[in-house]
């Protein structure tokens, strides 16, 4: 007897690939259609459930018999190519999904719960996306082309975006959206995530109270980016803050904030400002506090002086593996600004500015942890003196894959305790008791 999966498969196929050219052939007519003096008078849900109304009757208008899920299927379709990110609208609509990865037209993964896998979901071809990648930036002023292959923008929820495209990506253009979304993962979420502990949440809230200048190190999709925006909650809501970023995706929830973003050059080459000179414009803008996005070149300097010179409890993020290897990151991202400087005024620096190292690491299986804070004691000889406050321990991985351990309190108490009381900052003796504080 035949084997009836392959017939099936074929039929689906078919079925799909008409559906394909139902919704391409009702999307043209739409387009045709639409008076765009008249759309531009409405706006939002308004034009939508118009639209709607014109998309149900070119439907009617149709020789093609659809149930009613694949109908109603087919209009959202429509809508989302019209009004939307096409294919991607789906993908946007799932909280579950944290990042998406597009390879190409018809190659497009998803990250749910730490676990990659291949979606369902495609583009008609490289044009198709290329569409999506151009409205996407020109809605943030940024552009792709062949001039301009590579783009960061940031998508209306706020998720981080960047795109490269042919001649560049050889096998169709390439999208990475990490997801933040409009609602950000909240101090009460990253608890109960078991990210840290309510001690070291306490010496944090104290931290950012008392103006400490704090880095937080990580690899990438460690979580630095959302445990920036959860700290920067506990800063006053009087105090003017300055944020500075290649793509714009702080959600600070404060009222005196002035936002800044970086612009690449034009088609000319020309009229690019850099995070170098947005951090010394921030400096006359009269700012209480300066959060940097993330440090990347040689704004680190101009960053460091700043914390030196009068804007305590500045914060920003960086790439690293490793408190130690943050301090070396920062060496090596000072020697970009372009100044021949020794080694040890590098290092005096840094000691000098920075207070607080927080490590946040992704971990086998996906978990996200605060693996260490680390204060920065200062310098002895040419050496920067680090030591860990609190810090997390793997243990191993459980029947699941995801890797299991426990937050112990190494039983030293800060140098900085002063300030945080100067600044009415009060935590139990027992917060730095050397002891396991929690398994996770």
């Amino acid at each position: 007897m035949a084997n009836p999966v392959p017939a099936m498969r074929s039929v689906d196929a078919a079925r799909a690939e008409e559906f394909d050219k139902l919704k391409r052939r009702i999307h043209s007519k739409l387009v045709d259609k639409l008076d765009l003096t008249k759309v531009g008078e409405l706006e939002g849900e308004v034009l939508r459930r118009e639209i709607r109304l014109v998309v149900e009757h070119l439907c009617d208008t149709e020789e093609t018999f659809l149930n009613r899920n694949e109908r109603e299927r087919l209009i959202e379709e429509v809508l989302d190519e019209t009004f939307g990110l096409g294919p991607l609208e789906m993908l946007l609509k799932d909280h579950s999904i944290s990042d998406i990865l597009i390879n190409g037209p018809k190659n497009i993964y998803v990250e749910r719960r730490g676990k990659m896998e291949r979606t369902n979901v495609e583009f008609r071809d490289n044009a198709h996306l290329l569409q999506i990648i151009d409205r996407i930036v020109s809605n943030v002023g940024r552009r792709v082309d062949e001039v301009c292959p590579m783009v960061d923008a940031r998508l209306t929820d706020g998720s981080r975006f960047n795109a490269i495209i042919p001649p560049l990506a050889l096998d169709g253009p390439a999208v990475s959206i990490r997801r933040f979304g409009s609602n950000p993962l909240k101090l009460e979420d990253l608890l109960n995530y078991k990210a840290f502990t309510p001690e070291m949440v306490m010496l944090l809230e104290g931290a950012i109270k008392a103006r400490l200048n704090i880095i937080i190190s990580g690899g990438t999709g460690s979580g630095k980016t959302t445990l920036l925006n959860t700290l920067s909650s506990f800063i006053s809501n009087s105090d003017r803050i300055v944020t500075i970023e290649d793509a714009a995706e702080l959600q600070l929830q404060q009222e005196h904030v002035v936002r800044l973003e970086t612009r690449p050059p034009n088609i000319e080459g020309k009229g690019a400002i850099t995070a170098t000179d947005l951090v010394r414009n921030a400096l006359r803008m009269r700012p209480e506090r300066i959060i940097i996005g993330e440090c990347r070149g040689g704004e680190t300097l101009d960053m460091l002086q700043a914390m030196n010179t009068g804007h305590d409890g500045s914060l920003t993020t960086i790439h690293a593996n490793t408190p130690r290897d943050g301090v070396a990151r920062l060496e090596t991202m000072i020697m970009m600004s372009g100044f021949e400087m020794p080694i040890k005024a590098m290092r005096q620096q840094i000691a000098s500015a920075v207070h607080l190292i927080i490590q946040s690491n992704r971990l086998q299986g996906g978990p996200r942890r605060v693996t260490s804070i680390t204060e920065v004691v200062g310098m002895e000889q040419d050496t920067v003196i680090m030591q860990d406050i609190y810090k997390y321990v793997q243990e191993g991985i459980d029947e699941t894959g995801r890797a299991r351990g426990r937050f112990e309190s190494t039983g030293i108490r800060p140098t900085f305790m002063s300030r945080l009381e100067a600044a009415g900052v009060r935590l139990p003796a027992s917060t730095f008791r050397q002891r396991v504080m929690m398994v996770d």
